[in-house]
């Protein structure tokens, strides 16, 4: 059986939260496939090498579906509406680029372990071909009866074996574009980082201007009733001086 073999996914919500969860998810599946998919790749090649074995081997392809689609979703994280409060967007910057570090990290062990699994079945493929050689040789050697040593099986068994080694390569294609997608993503986060870094030390500056402000306001406020306290001492002692006048000049009288 074909490395192809792939399973259909749900629909994925589109907001940030539901985008995150989906995507952790995911990448936890991928970390568990690369793990599942290393021991039987350890089995190519070997007596355990049958049928069976390369019908598991289907999961392969659905770990790189899975990459694919773990891809597509951070990008919608980009473009996701951004929270207004600037603490908001920081915290869901940083859940995404702890979401692209993982990925990245898994999707490299993926890596490694397709290539890998191209190789093995690129050797099986040689082994087969260069049995088949030395049967035929030894058939012109001998009798008639013993030429046709290849069998139609493992015809077939050799075809599916480069089927299987495209798909890979095909497979291997696509992780190498999704890390070259990741990697405009980081720079992209890391612009988006410092933009959310300078509206908070704008929000900081506006927020030190305010109080400022307001620090001048009150001082003014006070210093403009410390001089209404004055006039009106003075204005007192003037009209008690004024008074005082007024009752000598009634009494000279």
């Amino acid at each position: 059986m074909s490395y192809g073999k792939a399973e259909s996914y749900r629909p994925v919500p589109r907001d940030f939260n539901g985008l995150i969860q989906t995507c952790s998810s995911n990448i936890q599946k991928i970390t568990q496939n690369t793990a599942q998919i290393k021991s039987l790749v350890n089995q190519l090649g070997t007596s355990q090498d049958t049928s069976q074995l390369q019908d598991r081997l289907y999961i392969q392809h659905y770990t790189n579906q899975l990459a694919k689609e773990t891809n597509k979703h951070l990008k919608e994280l980009g473009s996701t509406p951004l929270p207004t409060s600037p603490s908001e967007q920081r915290q869901q910057k940083i859940q995404r680029e702890r979401l692209m570090n993982d990925f990245s990290a898994a999707l490299n062990n993926f890596q490694v372990v397709q290539r890998r699994a191209a190789e093995k079945e690129k050797e099986s493929v040689a082994r087969a071909r260069a049995g088949s050689r030395l049967s035929e040789d030894w058939g012109q050697m001998t009798t008639q009866a013993e030429e046709g040593a290849i069998t139609e099986e493992d015809l077939e068994l050799i075809k599916e074996r480069e089927t299987n080694i495209r798909q890979l390569e095909s497979d291997i294609l696509d992780v190498n574009q999704i890390f070259k997608d990741l990697a405009v993503m980081i720079h992209d986060q890391g612009e988006m980082i410092d933009s959310i870094e300078a509206n908070v030390e704008n929000a900081e500056v506006h927020v030190e201007r305010g109080t400022e402000q307001l620090q001048r306001a009150a001082y003014y406020q006070q210093k403009s009733r410390k001089k209404m306290c004055v006039l009106a001492m003075v204005c007192s002692i003037v009209l008690v001086i004024l008074g005082i006048i007024i009752w000598q000049a009634s009494s000279s009288k």
